[in-house]
């Protein structure tokens, strides 16, 4: 799959189709749906309101990252997310949606928190 393409799959994937599948992998590591809420909000400003919204609305990845308050410091999210770079990933929005993945990947390993959302 060429880049340009797949970058469009992440821009009209559906949040409220990925965000279960972000839960099941939080709970199944022993975390909660808060700490999963408090890296999500850490990252785009949401709110749990939000956050639920954008569920329910059923928005793309390209809406809810259109609708979301970047964190100044996301450009310190640096690693290996599906065996690409998240800071050399070219393509804004999803170098965004590799920033959530990290984050998320960070908090499944045992993170402490003050660490993922690089405090």
């Amino acid at each position: 799959m060429s880049p340009e393409s797949r970058d469009e799959r992440i821009a009209k994937m559906v949040f409220a189709k990925i965000y279960p599948l972000y839960i099941d992998k939080v709970e199944k590591k022993g975390k909660t749906v808060e700490e999963l809420h408090q890296v999500i909000t850490w990252l785009t400003g949401f709110t749990d309101e939000d956050i639920q919204r954008c569920v329910k609305r059923e928005i793309s990845f390209a809406e809810f990252f259109d609708q979301a308050t970047l964190n100044p410091n996301a450009h310190l999210i640096k690693g290996v997310v599906c065996g690409h770079r998240v800071e050399e990933t070219e393509n804004e929005l999803t170098r965004k949606v590799r920033y959530l993945d990290k984050l998320i990947d960070e908090l499944t390993r045992g993170k402490k928190m003050e660490n993922i959302l690089r405090g």
